[in-house]
C-alpha cells in the first residue's frame, strides 16, 4: 500500500502525457449532446470518485450528475431510460458482473457509455463507447490508493477539456509535483491522536466529500476502525448527538464556498468537546494537519495523498498489517 500510494504523482504524469487525445474526443462527443446529463456507476473507492464527479461537473459545468444503483438492472432487471444521458462508469478492474449488466442495459436504452478503467483489456473497456485508461498500472494492495487519485485526476482533466477550463488545465500541469509535496507532509500528529481510538467521524463538503468517504473506508480497511463519513451539512442533524468529549473528528476543507461552513462546524464540534484534526483550515483549537494550496477542485487529491501515508503508519502503530486486511480481497465481483 505504501509503495503504490507513493506512485500517485507518476500516475498523473502518465495521464497528462497519454490522455489528451482520448479526453478531447470524449469532450467533443459530450458537447454534441443537446441536454447532457450524467449518471455515474461505480462501487467502493470508485463510487467515492463518482461523488467527486457529481460536485465537479455540477459546479463547473452545470451538468446534472446522479448516481445509479447497479442492482436496479442486475437484480431487479429494470431498464431505465438513458436517452441524452452519459453513463460514466469508474472501475479499477472493469469486470464486476453488476457493473457490466448495468452497462449493457444502459446501452440498450440509449446511453453514451464512458468508462474510466485501470485494466485496459477488461470487459468494461471493451463494452464502452469511450474508454479512458486510468494509467495507474498494477495495483495489488487490497486498499486502493493510486487508482483512486488517478480517477479524480482523470475526472478533473475531462472537466478541463469539456469546459475549456484553462485554469484547471494549468493547475493539473502542476499537480504531479504538488502530489509529491503532499506525500512528504508530516501527519504524525494524527497517528498519535488516533492510535488508541475505536471510532471517529470524517467530514468534508462539496468537492471534499469524496475524500472524506474514501478516508473513512481506508480507516475501516487498514485499521479496523469504525469510521463514518459525513457532509458538514449533515453532521448537525442526527450524527451530532453522539459527539462527546474527546470524540475524534477528521475534517477536510478546501478553499471554496464550503470553507466558511466547515469552519463553523468545527467550532460547533469543539463546543461539544470533540477533538478535531483538520486539514485545510486554520483553527487554533484543532490539531492542524499541514496541507498544500492549489485550485480548490484539486485540493482533495492532495489531502487524500497525505492521508494515505498517515493511515498506513496508523495501521502499523495499531498492530495491523495494511497490506492484509481481514475478510477482504482485491477484486469484489458483486452480482
Amino acid at each position: 500500500m505504501f509503495r503504490e500510494a507513493a506512485e500517485a504523482a507518476d500516475v498523473v504524469l502518465r495521464q497528462l502525457d497519454r490522455l489528451p487525445g482520448d479526453l478531447a474526443r470524449v469532450a467533443k462527443a459530450l458537447k454534441r449532446l443537446p441536454h447532457a446529463r450524467i449518471v455515474t456507476l461505480a462501487r467502493g473507492s470508485s463510487d467515492h470518485a463518482a461523488t467527486y464527479a457529481k460536485y465537479l461537473f455540477e459546479t463547473r459545468l452545470g451538468v446534472l450528475t446522479a448516481s445509479a444503483a447497479p442492482s436496479v438492472s442486475s437484480l431487479y432487471a429494470v431498464r431505465a431510460h438513458f436517452r441524452d444521458t452519459v453513463l460514466l462508469v469508474i472501475s479499477q478492474s472493469g469486470k464486476s458482473p453488476d457493473l457490466l449488466a448495468a452497462v449493457d442495459a444502459a446501452k440498450e436504452s440509449g446511453a453514451c457509455v464512458v468508462a474510466m478503467v485501470n485494466v485496459e483489456e477488461s470487459p468494461l473497456a471493451s463494452s464502452a463507447h469511450f474508454a479512458i485508461p486510468l494509467c495507474a498500472g498494477d495495483e495489488t494492495s487490497v486498499a486502493a490508493t493510486k487508482s483512486f487519485i488517478a480517477s479524480l485526476a482523470a475526472l478533473a482533466q475531462l472537466e478541463a477539456y469539456w469546459a475549456d477550463d484553462a485554469g484547471m488545465g494549468a493547475a493539473l500541469e502542476r499537480l504531479p509535483e504538488r502530489l509529491r509535496q503532499a506525500w512528504r507532509l508530516d501527519w504524525g500528529a494524527a497517528v498519535e491522536e488516533l492510535r488508541d481510538k475505536d471510532s471517529l467521524y470524517v467530514i468534508g463538503r462539496g468537492l471534499g466529500l469524496a475524500v472524506a468517504q474514501e478516508a473513512a473506508l481506508k480507516l475501516k480497511e487498514t485499521c479496523a476502525m469504525h469510521a463514518e463519513a459525513f457532509s458538514s451539512a449533515e453532521v448537525r442533524h442526527g450524527p451530532m448527538a453522539i459527539v462527546r468529549r474527546g470524540f475524534p473528528v477528521l475534517a477536510f476543507a478546501q478553499s471554496d464556498e464550503t470553507r466558511k461552513d466547515m469552519a463553523a462546524l468545527v467550532r460547533d464540534l469543539h463546543a461539544h468537546g470533540a477533538q478535531v484534526l483538520s486539514a485545510g483550515l486554520e483553527d487554533r483549537d484543532s490539531i492542524a494537519l499541514p496541507s498544500i494550496g492549489t485550485d480548490p477542485a484539486l485540493q482533495p487529491l492532495l489531502h487524500i495523498q497525505a492521508f494515505y501515508r498517515m493511515v498506513n503508519a496508523l495501521a502499523i502503530a495499531r498492530g495491523s498489517d495494511p497490506d492484509r486486511p481481514q475478510h477482504l480481497s482485491k477484486v469484489t465481483e458483486t452480482l
